[in-house]
């Protein structure tokens, strides 16, 4: 096995965090278009845009919190030389919990299913976690 293919979900979380992005310009252009902004505070005051566009706005940050510990323990597991099919397996998992909260984040947004999604996600971060510490201690 391949070590840096533990890099391969970062990539793909970094393609989800940039088609968000892509997502967020495309819905304030058309909330422009549509005139249903407030001109004088949109700079500063996330209520200045339609609800859609502050769905997504807060989707990107979540794109950098979670994921934030994510990458550091990804670069600390292949650091360590702890990257094995557990953590990519993990590592997989997790990314494809992001894809699916930020898919009902933008979507319907329906937070009971939301939170849960979240919830595997960290719980996902934790175990990787654990991963982590054993890689750590065991040198």
């Amino acid at each position: 096995m391949n070590d840096k293919m533990i890099f391969l979900p970062v990539l793909i979380h970094i393609l989800l965090t940039l088609s968000v992005f892509i997502a967020l310009g495309s819905a304030k252009k058309k909330a422009l278009e549509e005139g249903g902004v407030n001109e004088e505070r949109r700079g500063l005051f996330d209520d200045a845009w339609p609800n859609k566009v502050i769905q997504i706005n807060n989707n990107i940050r979540n794109q950098f919190e979670l994921p934030v510990l994510f990458y550091i323990l990804i670069f600390m597991l292949w650091e360590l030389g702890g990257v094995g099919t557990g953590a990519i397996v993990l590592a997989w998992a997790f990314v494809i919990s992001r894809v699916i909260h930020a898919y009902i984040h933008t979507g319907t947004n329906y937070v009971p299913l939301r939170r849960k999604v979240f919830m595997f996600g960290a719980l996902l971060v934790l175990a990787l976690s654990v991963l982590v510490s054993r890689a750590l201690f065991s040198h």
